[in-house]
């Protein structure tokens, strides 16, 4: 019998606002309020969205070897974030193949690495098989953590009177200790949605409490709580991959479009070989940005026809409520996969009309690098 969702510690405020919720990787989530997917998403790129995300994994790594463990462990190159710096990041198994993609977040004392939730229990067996060989101390502090988004180019305006840290001296991927709404908490100015933004990582008993004096403080800026629907449109614009949909175990880093985070210099890790041997020989297939050049709803599971041949399947796909035409991201071959190819999307068996695209589909966010 299936197991019943596991219910964040803002569930009962998302019932009180009248969302529609659906199981998601173990967790029962808000998928959309009365508003609509649509209003949510324009609000996120106008002004400014509210997401509960505690359904994600947060590991902590402390001991004298917790950077050369977190190094081994992930394709990109740790000694390179300072205190304070959040990095973007992915563990791979020995054939290069991604097992999740996380962020790896560096405090003076130790690592906190978030991960997705339903690659929590996987992740955490894999980060516990390899930490025999080193001196390092684990924990799993998921069910403790509470994590809620304010994403939107009105998020520093509404945050700043609810925190007592100084929201403009946090860069991108960079993140402070404070207080917001008056709870303890890591105040980090990351996101998914190409629009500038915080995630906060509070206790879970408080999170009720903060995301009220979130919501408050928001009220003049017609801040709108949003779903799983309104992040997956708003991610998938940018082209930020979804794992599960995009990224898989059946998929290299460096198919995968994360060869920019894969830094084979920096030292050991696993996976290594494997993507060093790739590179050289060139990879065969690629995730790719489809853009439709005609009327159409590019869903996952729908074929990508190239030379009158179907060539991948689309991984991610939606009508861009911003841009107003299909776009999608697909696996293709290398040789089908550079910008500009002509290729097209079965659906409903009418191949409507693409092009490949690099991404960003959507240009026009607030994100400060």
């Amino acid at each position: 019998m299936e197991a019943e969702p596991i219910r964040t510690p803002l569930y009962d405020t998302h019932a009180a606002l009248g969302a529609r919720m659906v199981p998601f990787a173990g967790y029962a989530m808000p998928i959309q309020y009365p508003a609509g997917i649509r209003a949510e998403h324009a609000a996120v790129r106008s002004s400014a969205g509210l997401f509960d995300v505690s359904h994600m994994g947060e590991f902590t790594v402390r001991g004298p070897q917790a950077a050369e463990f977190v190094q081994y462990l992930t394709v990109n190159d740790v000694s390179s974030v300072a205190v304070g710096q959040a990095q973007y990041s992915a563990f791979c198994n020995e054939e290069g193949r991604i097992l999740d993609d996380l962020l790896i977040y560096r405090f003076e004392d130790r690592f906190m690495l978030v991960v997705n939730a339903g690659n929590r229990a996987k992740d955490w067996s894999w980060v516990t098989e390899h930490a025999a060989h080193f001196d390092a101390e684990l924990s799993d502090d998921s069910d403790g953590v509470a994590l809620i988004a304010v994403q939107g180019p009105a998020t520093e305006a509404i945050l700043d009177p609810v925190t007592d840290i100084d929201l403009g001296a946090v860069g991108y991927y960079r993140f402070a200790e404070g207080t917001v709404g008056g709870a303890s908490g890591v105040i980090s100015r990351t996101g998914y949605t190409g629009e500038d933004g915080f995630e906060l990582y509070v206790r879970a008993a408080e999170a009720e409490a903060v995301w009220k004096a979130v919501s408050d403080a928001g009220e003049a800026f017609e801040l709108q709580p949003a779903g799983l629907g309104a992040r997956d449109s708003l991610r998938l614009e940018m082209g930020y991959a979804l794992y599960g949909n995009d990224l898989d175990e059946e998929h290299t880093a460096l198919e995968s479009g994360l060869g920019w985070i894969v830094k084979l210099q920096a030292g050991d890790f696993i996976g290594r070989d494997a993507l060093a041997a790739e590179k050289a020989r060139g990879v065969r297939r690629r995730l790719t940005g489809i853009r439709l050049t005609a009327r159409g709803f590019p869903r996952p599971g729908y074929p990508i026809v190239h030379a009158g041949e179907d060539v991948g399947t689309v991984t991610s796909g939606v009508a861009s409520p911003s841009l107003g035409e299909g776009i999608a991201l697909g696996y293709l071959p290398a040789e089908a996969a550079g910008p500009g190819t002509e290729v097209g999307v079965r659906i409903r068996n009418r191949v409507i009309p693409a092009i490949t695209q690099r991404p960003p589909f959507y240009t026009g966010g607030s994100i400060r690098r």
